[in-house]
């Protein structure tokens, strides 16, 4: 047997427990990785809670998507992998565990340059950054306004953004504006005054807005500076997107993402490798926590720590 991380009720972090399970096997198509770092993100906590909707609870349900190991299990019609690679896996079922099966085509090699914690961290943010900045069709015309910049997906966002020649304003809190430059953009700061701020930052004026914030604020003034709705998406807010005439992309949005959408996110998980690997990739490191405390983990991204939280079985 191994062990991993589940709820069987919607609830605070206390509802998380460690369960044994049945040790996996690769079948086809699949590798079975030993597990050394696991991403905890923000959809995990909404999840594990509630705030998210999803299925009944029947059984004990395993929680995490992204996360990093040892291939030690190949199963077959895989190719390109052998036990004992180094590997980053992505949109998994339960990567709080010790062990886990994931379909090959969801695992990535791990350059030697990028650690496990760091691989770990890159699922989510990523796919969903390059995701929403492809779909918007951002260039090195465009000055573009993230929303929520100093967070995980915040700094994808700008970092692909400055990489494609865009113009990048993000807005943060202002203990937050040194990362915030140091990724390569013009940091504002939320409240009052934001549209002008903005308008200060950005006197050509702002061609793509995305919400990562999902807050009134984020939303008005994107619908107030970017004069083609088509070019505001929100990352959180999507059940509010079709009334305001602008795009959703997860989020809880209604419309799921397409066949194009899906693969971009994909994409952007060896793209992230490599730019790390060149040194030109940054990803922010938070606590990091024993698989036994998730719990805590959970209670530490709900505070609003700075850097992205892992779990080391």
């Amino acid at each position: 047997m191994t062990t991993a991380i589940a709820y069987a009720e919607f609830g605070g972090p206390e509802v998380l427990h460690e369960i044994p399970v049945p040790e996996p096997v690769a079948g086809a198509g699949q590798l079975v990785i030993r597990v050394t770092a696991a991403g905890v993100n923000p959809i995990d906590v909404k999840l594990r809670s509630g705030r998210r909707a999803s299925a009944e609870i029947t059984e004990p349900r395993r929680i995490g998507s992204d996360g990093a190991g040892v291939v030690t299990g190949v199963g077959e019609g895989v190719d390109g992998f052998r036990v004992g690679d180094p590997v980053v896996f992505a949109s998994a079922a339960g990567a709080y565990a010790t062990d886990i099966a994931v379909p090959a085509s969801r695992v990535f090699p791990r350059p030697p340059q990028v650690s496990a914690a760091h691989g770990a961290a890159l699922g989510i943010p990523v796919g969903t950054a390059y995701q929403a900045l492809r779909s918007l069709a951002v260039s090195s015309d465009d000055t573009v306004l993230v929303h929520a910049g100093s967070g995980a997906v915040g700094q994808a966002l700008i970092q692909f953004a400055v990489l494609w020649g865009a113009t990048v304003v993000a807005t943060s809190s202002e203990g937050r504006f040194d990362r915030v430059r140091e990724l390569g953009a013009l940091p504002v700061a939320y409240g009052e005054g934001l549209i002008d701020r903005v308008r200060e930052a950005a006197p050509q004026g702002v061609t793509v807005a995305v919400d990562a914030a999902g807050t009134d604020e984020a939303l008005d003034t994107s619908l107030e500076l970017v004069a083609d709705r088509q070019r505001i998406a929100t990352l959180v807010r999507g059940r509010d997107a079709a009334g305001r005439g602008i795009r959703a992309f997860s989020g809880g949005s209604p419309e799921p993402l397409t066949a194009q959408q899906q693969a971009w996110r994909t994409e952007a998980v060896p793209v992230a490798l490599a730019l790390i690997a060149a040194g030109r990739f940054s990803v922010e490191l938070g606590p990091l926590f024993a698989l036994a405390d998730a719990a805590e983990a959970h209670r530490a991204i709900e505070s609003g720590v700075a850097g992205k939280i892992t779990l080391v079985p």
